[in-house]
């Protein structure tokens, strides 16, 4: 070929393909959240579990970073999905008083900016597939607060439509014995967008069913940016599996649905993979809070974290997290700098780069260079810790945590004189299961982490926004 020519034919190719160059450089990337309920710390073979079998979700850990360090805003299940959908910590959406049952008359307000209403404002197509439990009136669902579509149950998989009566007060070790019971014994609805579509939802089921619907999702929109959060509403007791993995002994009913959603999250990252959105995605995997230690072998375990779920210790509110993206976060990788749910949307925000509105206050900060590995240090140096009812009762700054836990009088002898709280002081970075007390040592540092604690709290309480009330 003459060389001109061979330039002009360079040349035409170039023009052709530059187009393509262009729109993957503008492509903005997909996220996926998924958030298991009532996971523990110590759940994951990543994270230390010799039990529990979790081949899909190590790989993402081997392919991605493990957070060790990852906070929830709550012990419970309520306020922790508020703040990880706003990131706000839950006093300041007005969503930190417990959990909403059935006969609960608010929810999240749709006047707040959730990661899905940040994300479809340009242009992603947005799905959630599973427990919400933040208002199951029509103005709080899912599609009121930035989801396109919406398929799951309302509140938790122990709660009865319409009031929460006839729950079956039946051991959980029968219940796992009996896998009928999930549609003999509970009345639980499964709702499509606004509507129930079934009830009681088959529990065995649900958790494939979720799956279902978000590997369609991520198929139908793979040629657009997409936004998936699949919230699951296992393990949170009742237990129930498909037949095909069902282990009859209920000693390992909580393995065998821990190793169900693991296999449920390969299925999702096969359809990443398998239609090349790999190196366009986002994959978040963690839980809601730590483990319900009480139900023993249907709770988690916390691993080396002292106490579980309903706990401000670090058992209730630190838990496991794997963050996956080829290409943007290093592979094989650990991060143990303190960050927390309430600091996706700012991250996601600045992925993205779309900044957040300025007319509202968020508690979130972007990470994203922790995620990329580019960042040595956090820029959060301070949490507050609340309780399941919404109470104060902690600061972390830095490796140190404080613990102010108020104590009431006995129940027979209400004019009794408060004692004072109990005061525990422990340093993380030595002491992960918080067993040394450090509180007598260093009254100074008390003195001045309970005096910022009581200042940041009185900031959100003073800056609080209501929920919507019916």
């Amino acid at each position: 070929m003459p060389r001109v020519s061979a330039i002009r034919f360079a040349l035409i190719c170039f023009a052709l393909l530059l187009p393509r160059y262009l729109d993957a450089a503008d492509t903005k990337p997909n996220f996926v959240i998924i958030f298991a309920d009532d996971q523990g710390y110590g759940d994951l073979g990543c994270f230390g579990s010799t039990k529990i079998k979790t081949p899909n979700i190590d790989r993402m850990a081997a392919e991605g970073r493990r957070f060790t360090n990852f906070m929830v805003a709550s012990p419970v299940c309520t306020p922790s999905r508020a703040a990880l959908l706003t990131g706000c910590y839950p006093k300041r959406v007005g969503m930190h008083q417990h959990v909403l049952f059935p006969a609960s008359t608010k929810g999240l307000n749709p006047t707040e900016h959730t990661i899905a209403d940040h994300l479809k404002a340009q242009g992603y197509a947005t799905a959630c597939f599973g427990k919400w439990h933040l208002g199951h009136h029509p103005e709080t669902l899912p599609q009121q607060n930035g989801f396109d579509t919406y398929l799951g149950i309302p509140y938790s998989n122990d709660m009865n439509h319409p009031d929460n009566q006839g729950k079956p007060r039946v051991p959980s070790d029968e219940l796992w014995k009996n896998q009928e019971s999930a549609i003999t014994l509970w009345n639980t609805p499964l709702m499509e967008n606004e509507k129930i579509v079934e009830l009681p939802v088959d529990q065995r089921t649900v958790t494939r069913r979720y799956t279902d619907r978000a590997v369609d999702f991520i198929k139908t929109n793979q040629d657009a940016p997409f936004f998936l959060y699949l919230p699951h509403s296992m393990p949170h007791i009742p237990l129930y599996v498909p037949a095909d993995v069902y282990d009859p002994d209920p000693q390992n009913a909580y393995t065998c649905v821990i190793e169900h959603i693991d296999a449920e999250v390969g299925r999702v990252m096969d359809t990443i993979r398998e239609l090349d959105l790999a190196d366009n995605t986002y994959v978040i995997y963690t839980s809601d809070n730590g483990p319900w230690l009480q139900f023993k072998n249907h709770g988690g375990s916390a691993g080396p974290l002292r106490a579980g779920k309903g706990t401000t210790f670090e058992g209730g509110q630190r838990v496991p997290c794997v963050m996956w993206g080829p290409g943007r976060i290093p592979a094989g990788t650990e991060c143990d700098e303190l960050v927390g749910t309430i600091d996706l949307l700012p991250t996601i925000a600045a992925i993205t780069e779309s900044p957040l509105a300025k007319d509202r206050k968020i508690d979130g900060m972007d990470v994203s260079g922790l995620l990329t590995g580019t960042w040595d240090q956090t820029p959060r140096e301070e949490y507050l810790y609340y309780t399941s009812r919404g109470a104060i009762e902690g600061l972390r700054k830095g490796k140190w945590k404080l613990l102010v836990k108020k104590k009431t009088p006995p129940r027979n002898r209400p004019n009794a004189k408060v004692p004072p709280p109990e005061i525990l002081l422990f340093d993380l970075s030595q002491d992960i299961g918080e067993q040394t007390n450090l509180a007598a040592e260093k009254p100074e540092l008390v003195a001045s982490m309970r005096s910022r604690m009581e200042e940041l709290d009185a900031e959100v309480t003073a800056n609080a926004r209501e929920p919507w009330r019916k």
